[in-house]
């Protein structure tokens, strides 16, 4: 049986979730006014329509910088980038919004999470405690559900 050691044995969209969930329980997450009206990338033509969308981008951006230390604000660009056509060219990556990408490492920065280094920014060790803890939950959870399905006898 596989034994939990951290982030990167669970999930990735299940740990999202959580995490987002937790982000907003807390309450330390400051909405900006922009956040209903703000496009999350030049090709998007409307802002998302999940209301708790930044919770999820924070916590999708604070697992990045778990797993990529030193990561900066244009790797995210890049990352959360898109296709682009205008229907009569070739269509071409672009990036997404700095802004959004900017203002969630700010917001994790002033809750502690992560802290700027030299080379971008990476989780401290009260981050990485907290996203482990999380991880934990949802290996728990995963753990409940597969393991009855495994231990059944075949009939």
């Amino acid at each position: 049986m596989h034994h939990f050691s951290n982030i990167k044995d669970v999930v990735a969209i299940d740990f999202i979730k959580a995490y987002a969930e937790h982000l907003k329980k807390s309450g330390k997450l400051e909405i900006p006014e922009w956040v209903d009206t703000v496009k999350t990338g030049m090709c998007k033509e409307l802002a998302p329509l999940n209301p708790d969308w930044i919770y999820i981008r924070a916590a999708a951006i604070a697992r990045k910088v778990y797993l990529n230390n030193g990561i900066g604000v244009m790797a995210l660009r890049r990352a959360y980038g898109d296709q682009y056509n205008k229907h009569y060219n070739p269509s071409h990556r672009t990036l997404g919004s700095g802004k959004v990408n900017r203002y969630i490492l700010q917001q994790l920065e002033k809750m502690g999470i992560v802290a700027k280094i030299q080379s971008g920014r990476s989780l401290t060790k009260e981050g990485r405690k907290d996203m482990d803890k999380i991880a934990f939950q949802v290996y728990k959870e995963h753990e409940a559900k597969v393991t009855p399905m495994i231990l059944m006898p075949m009939n």
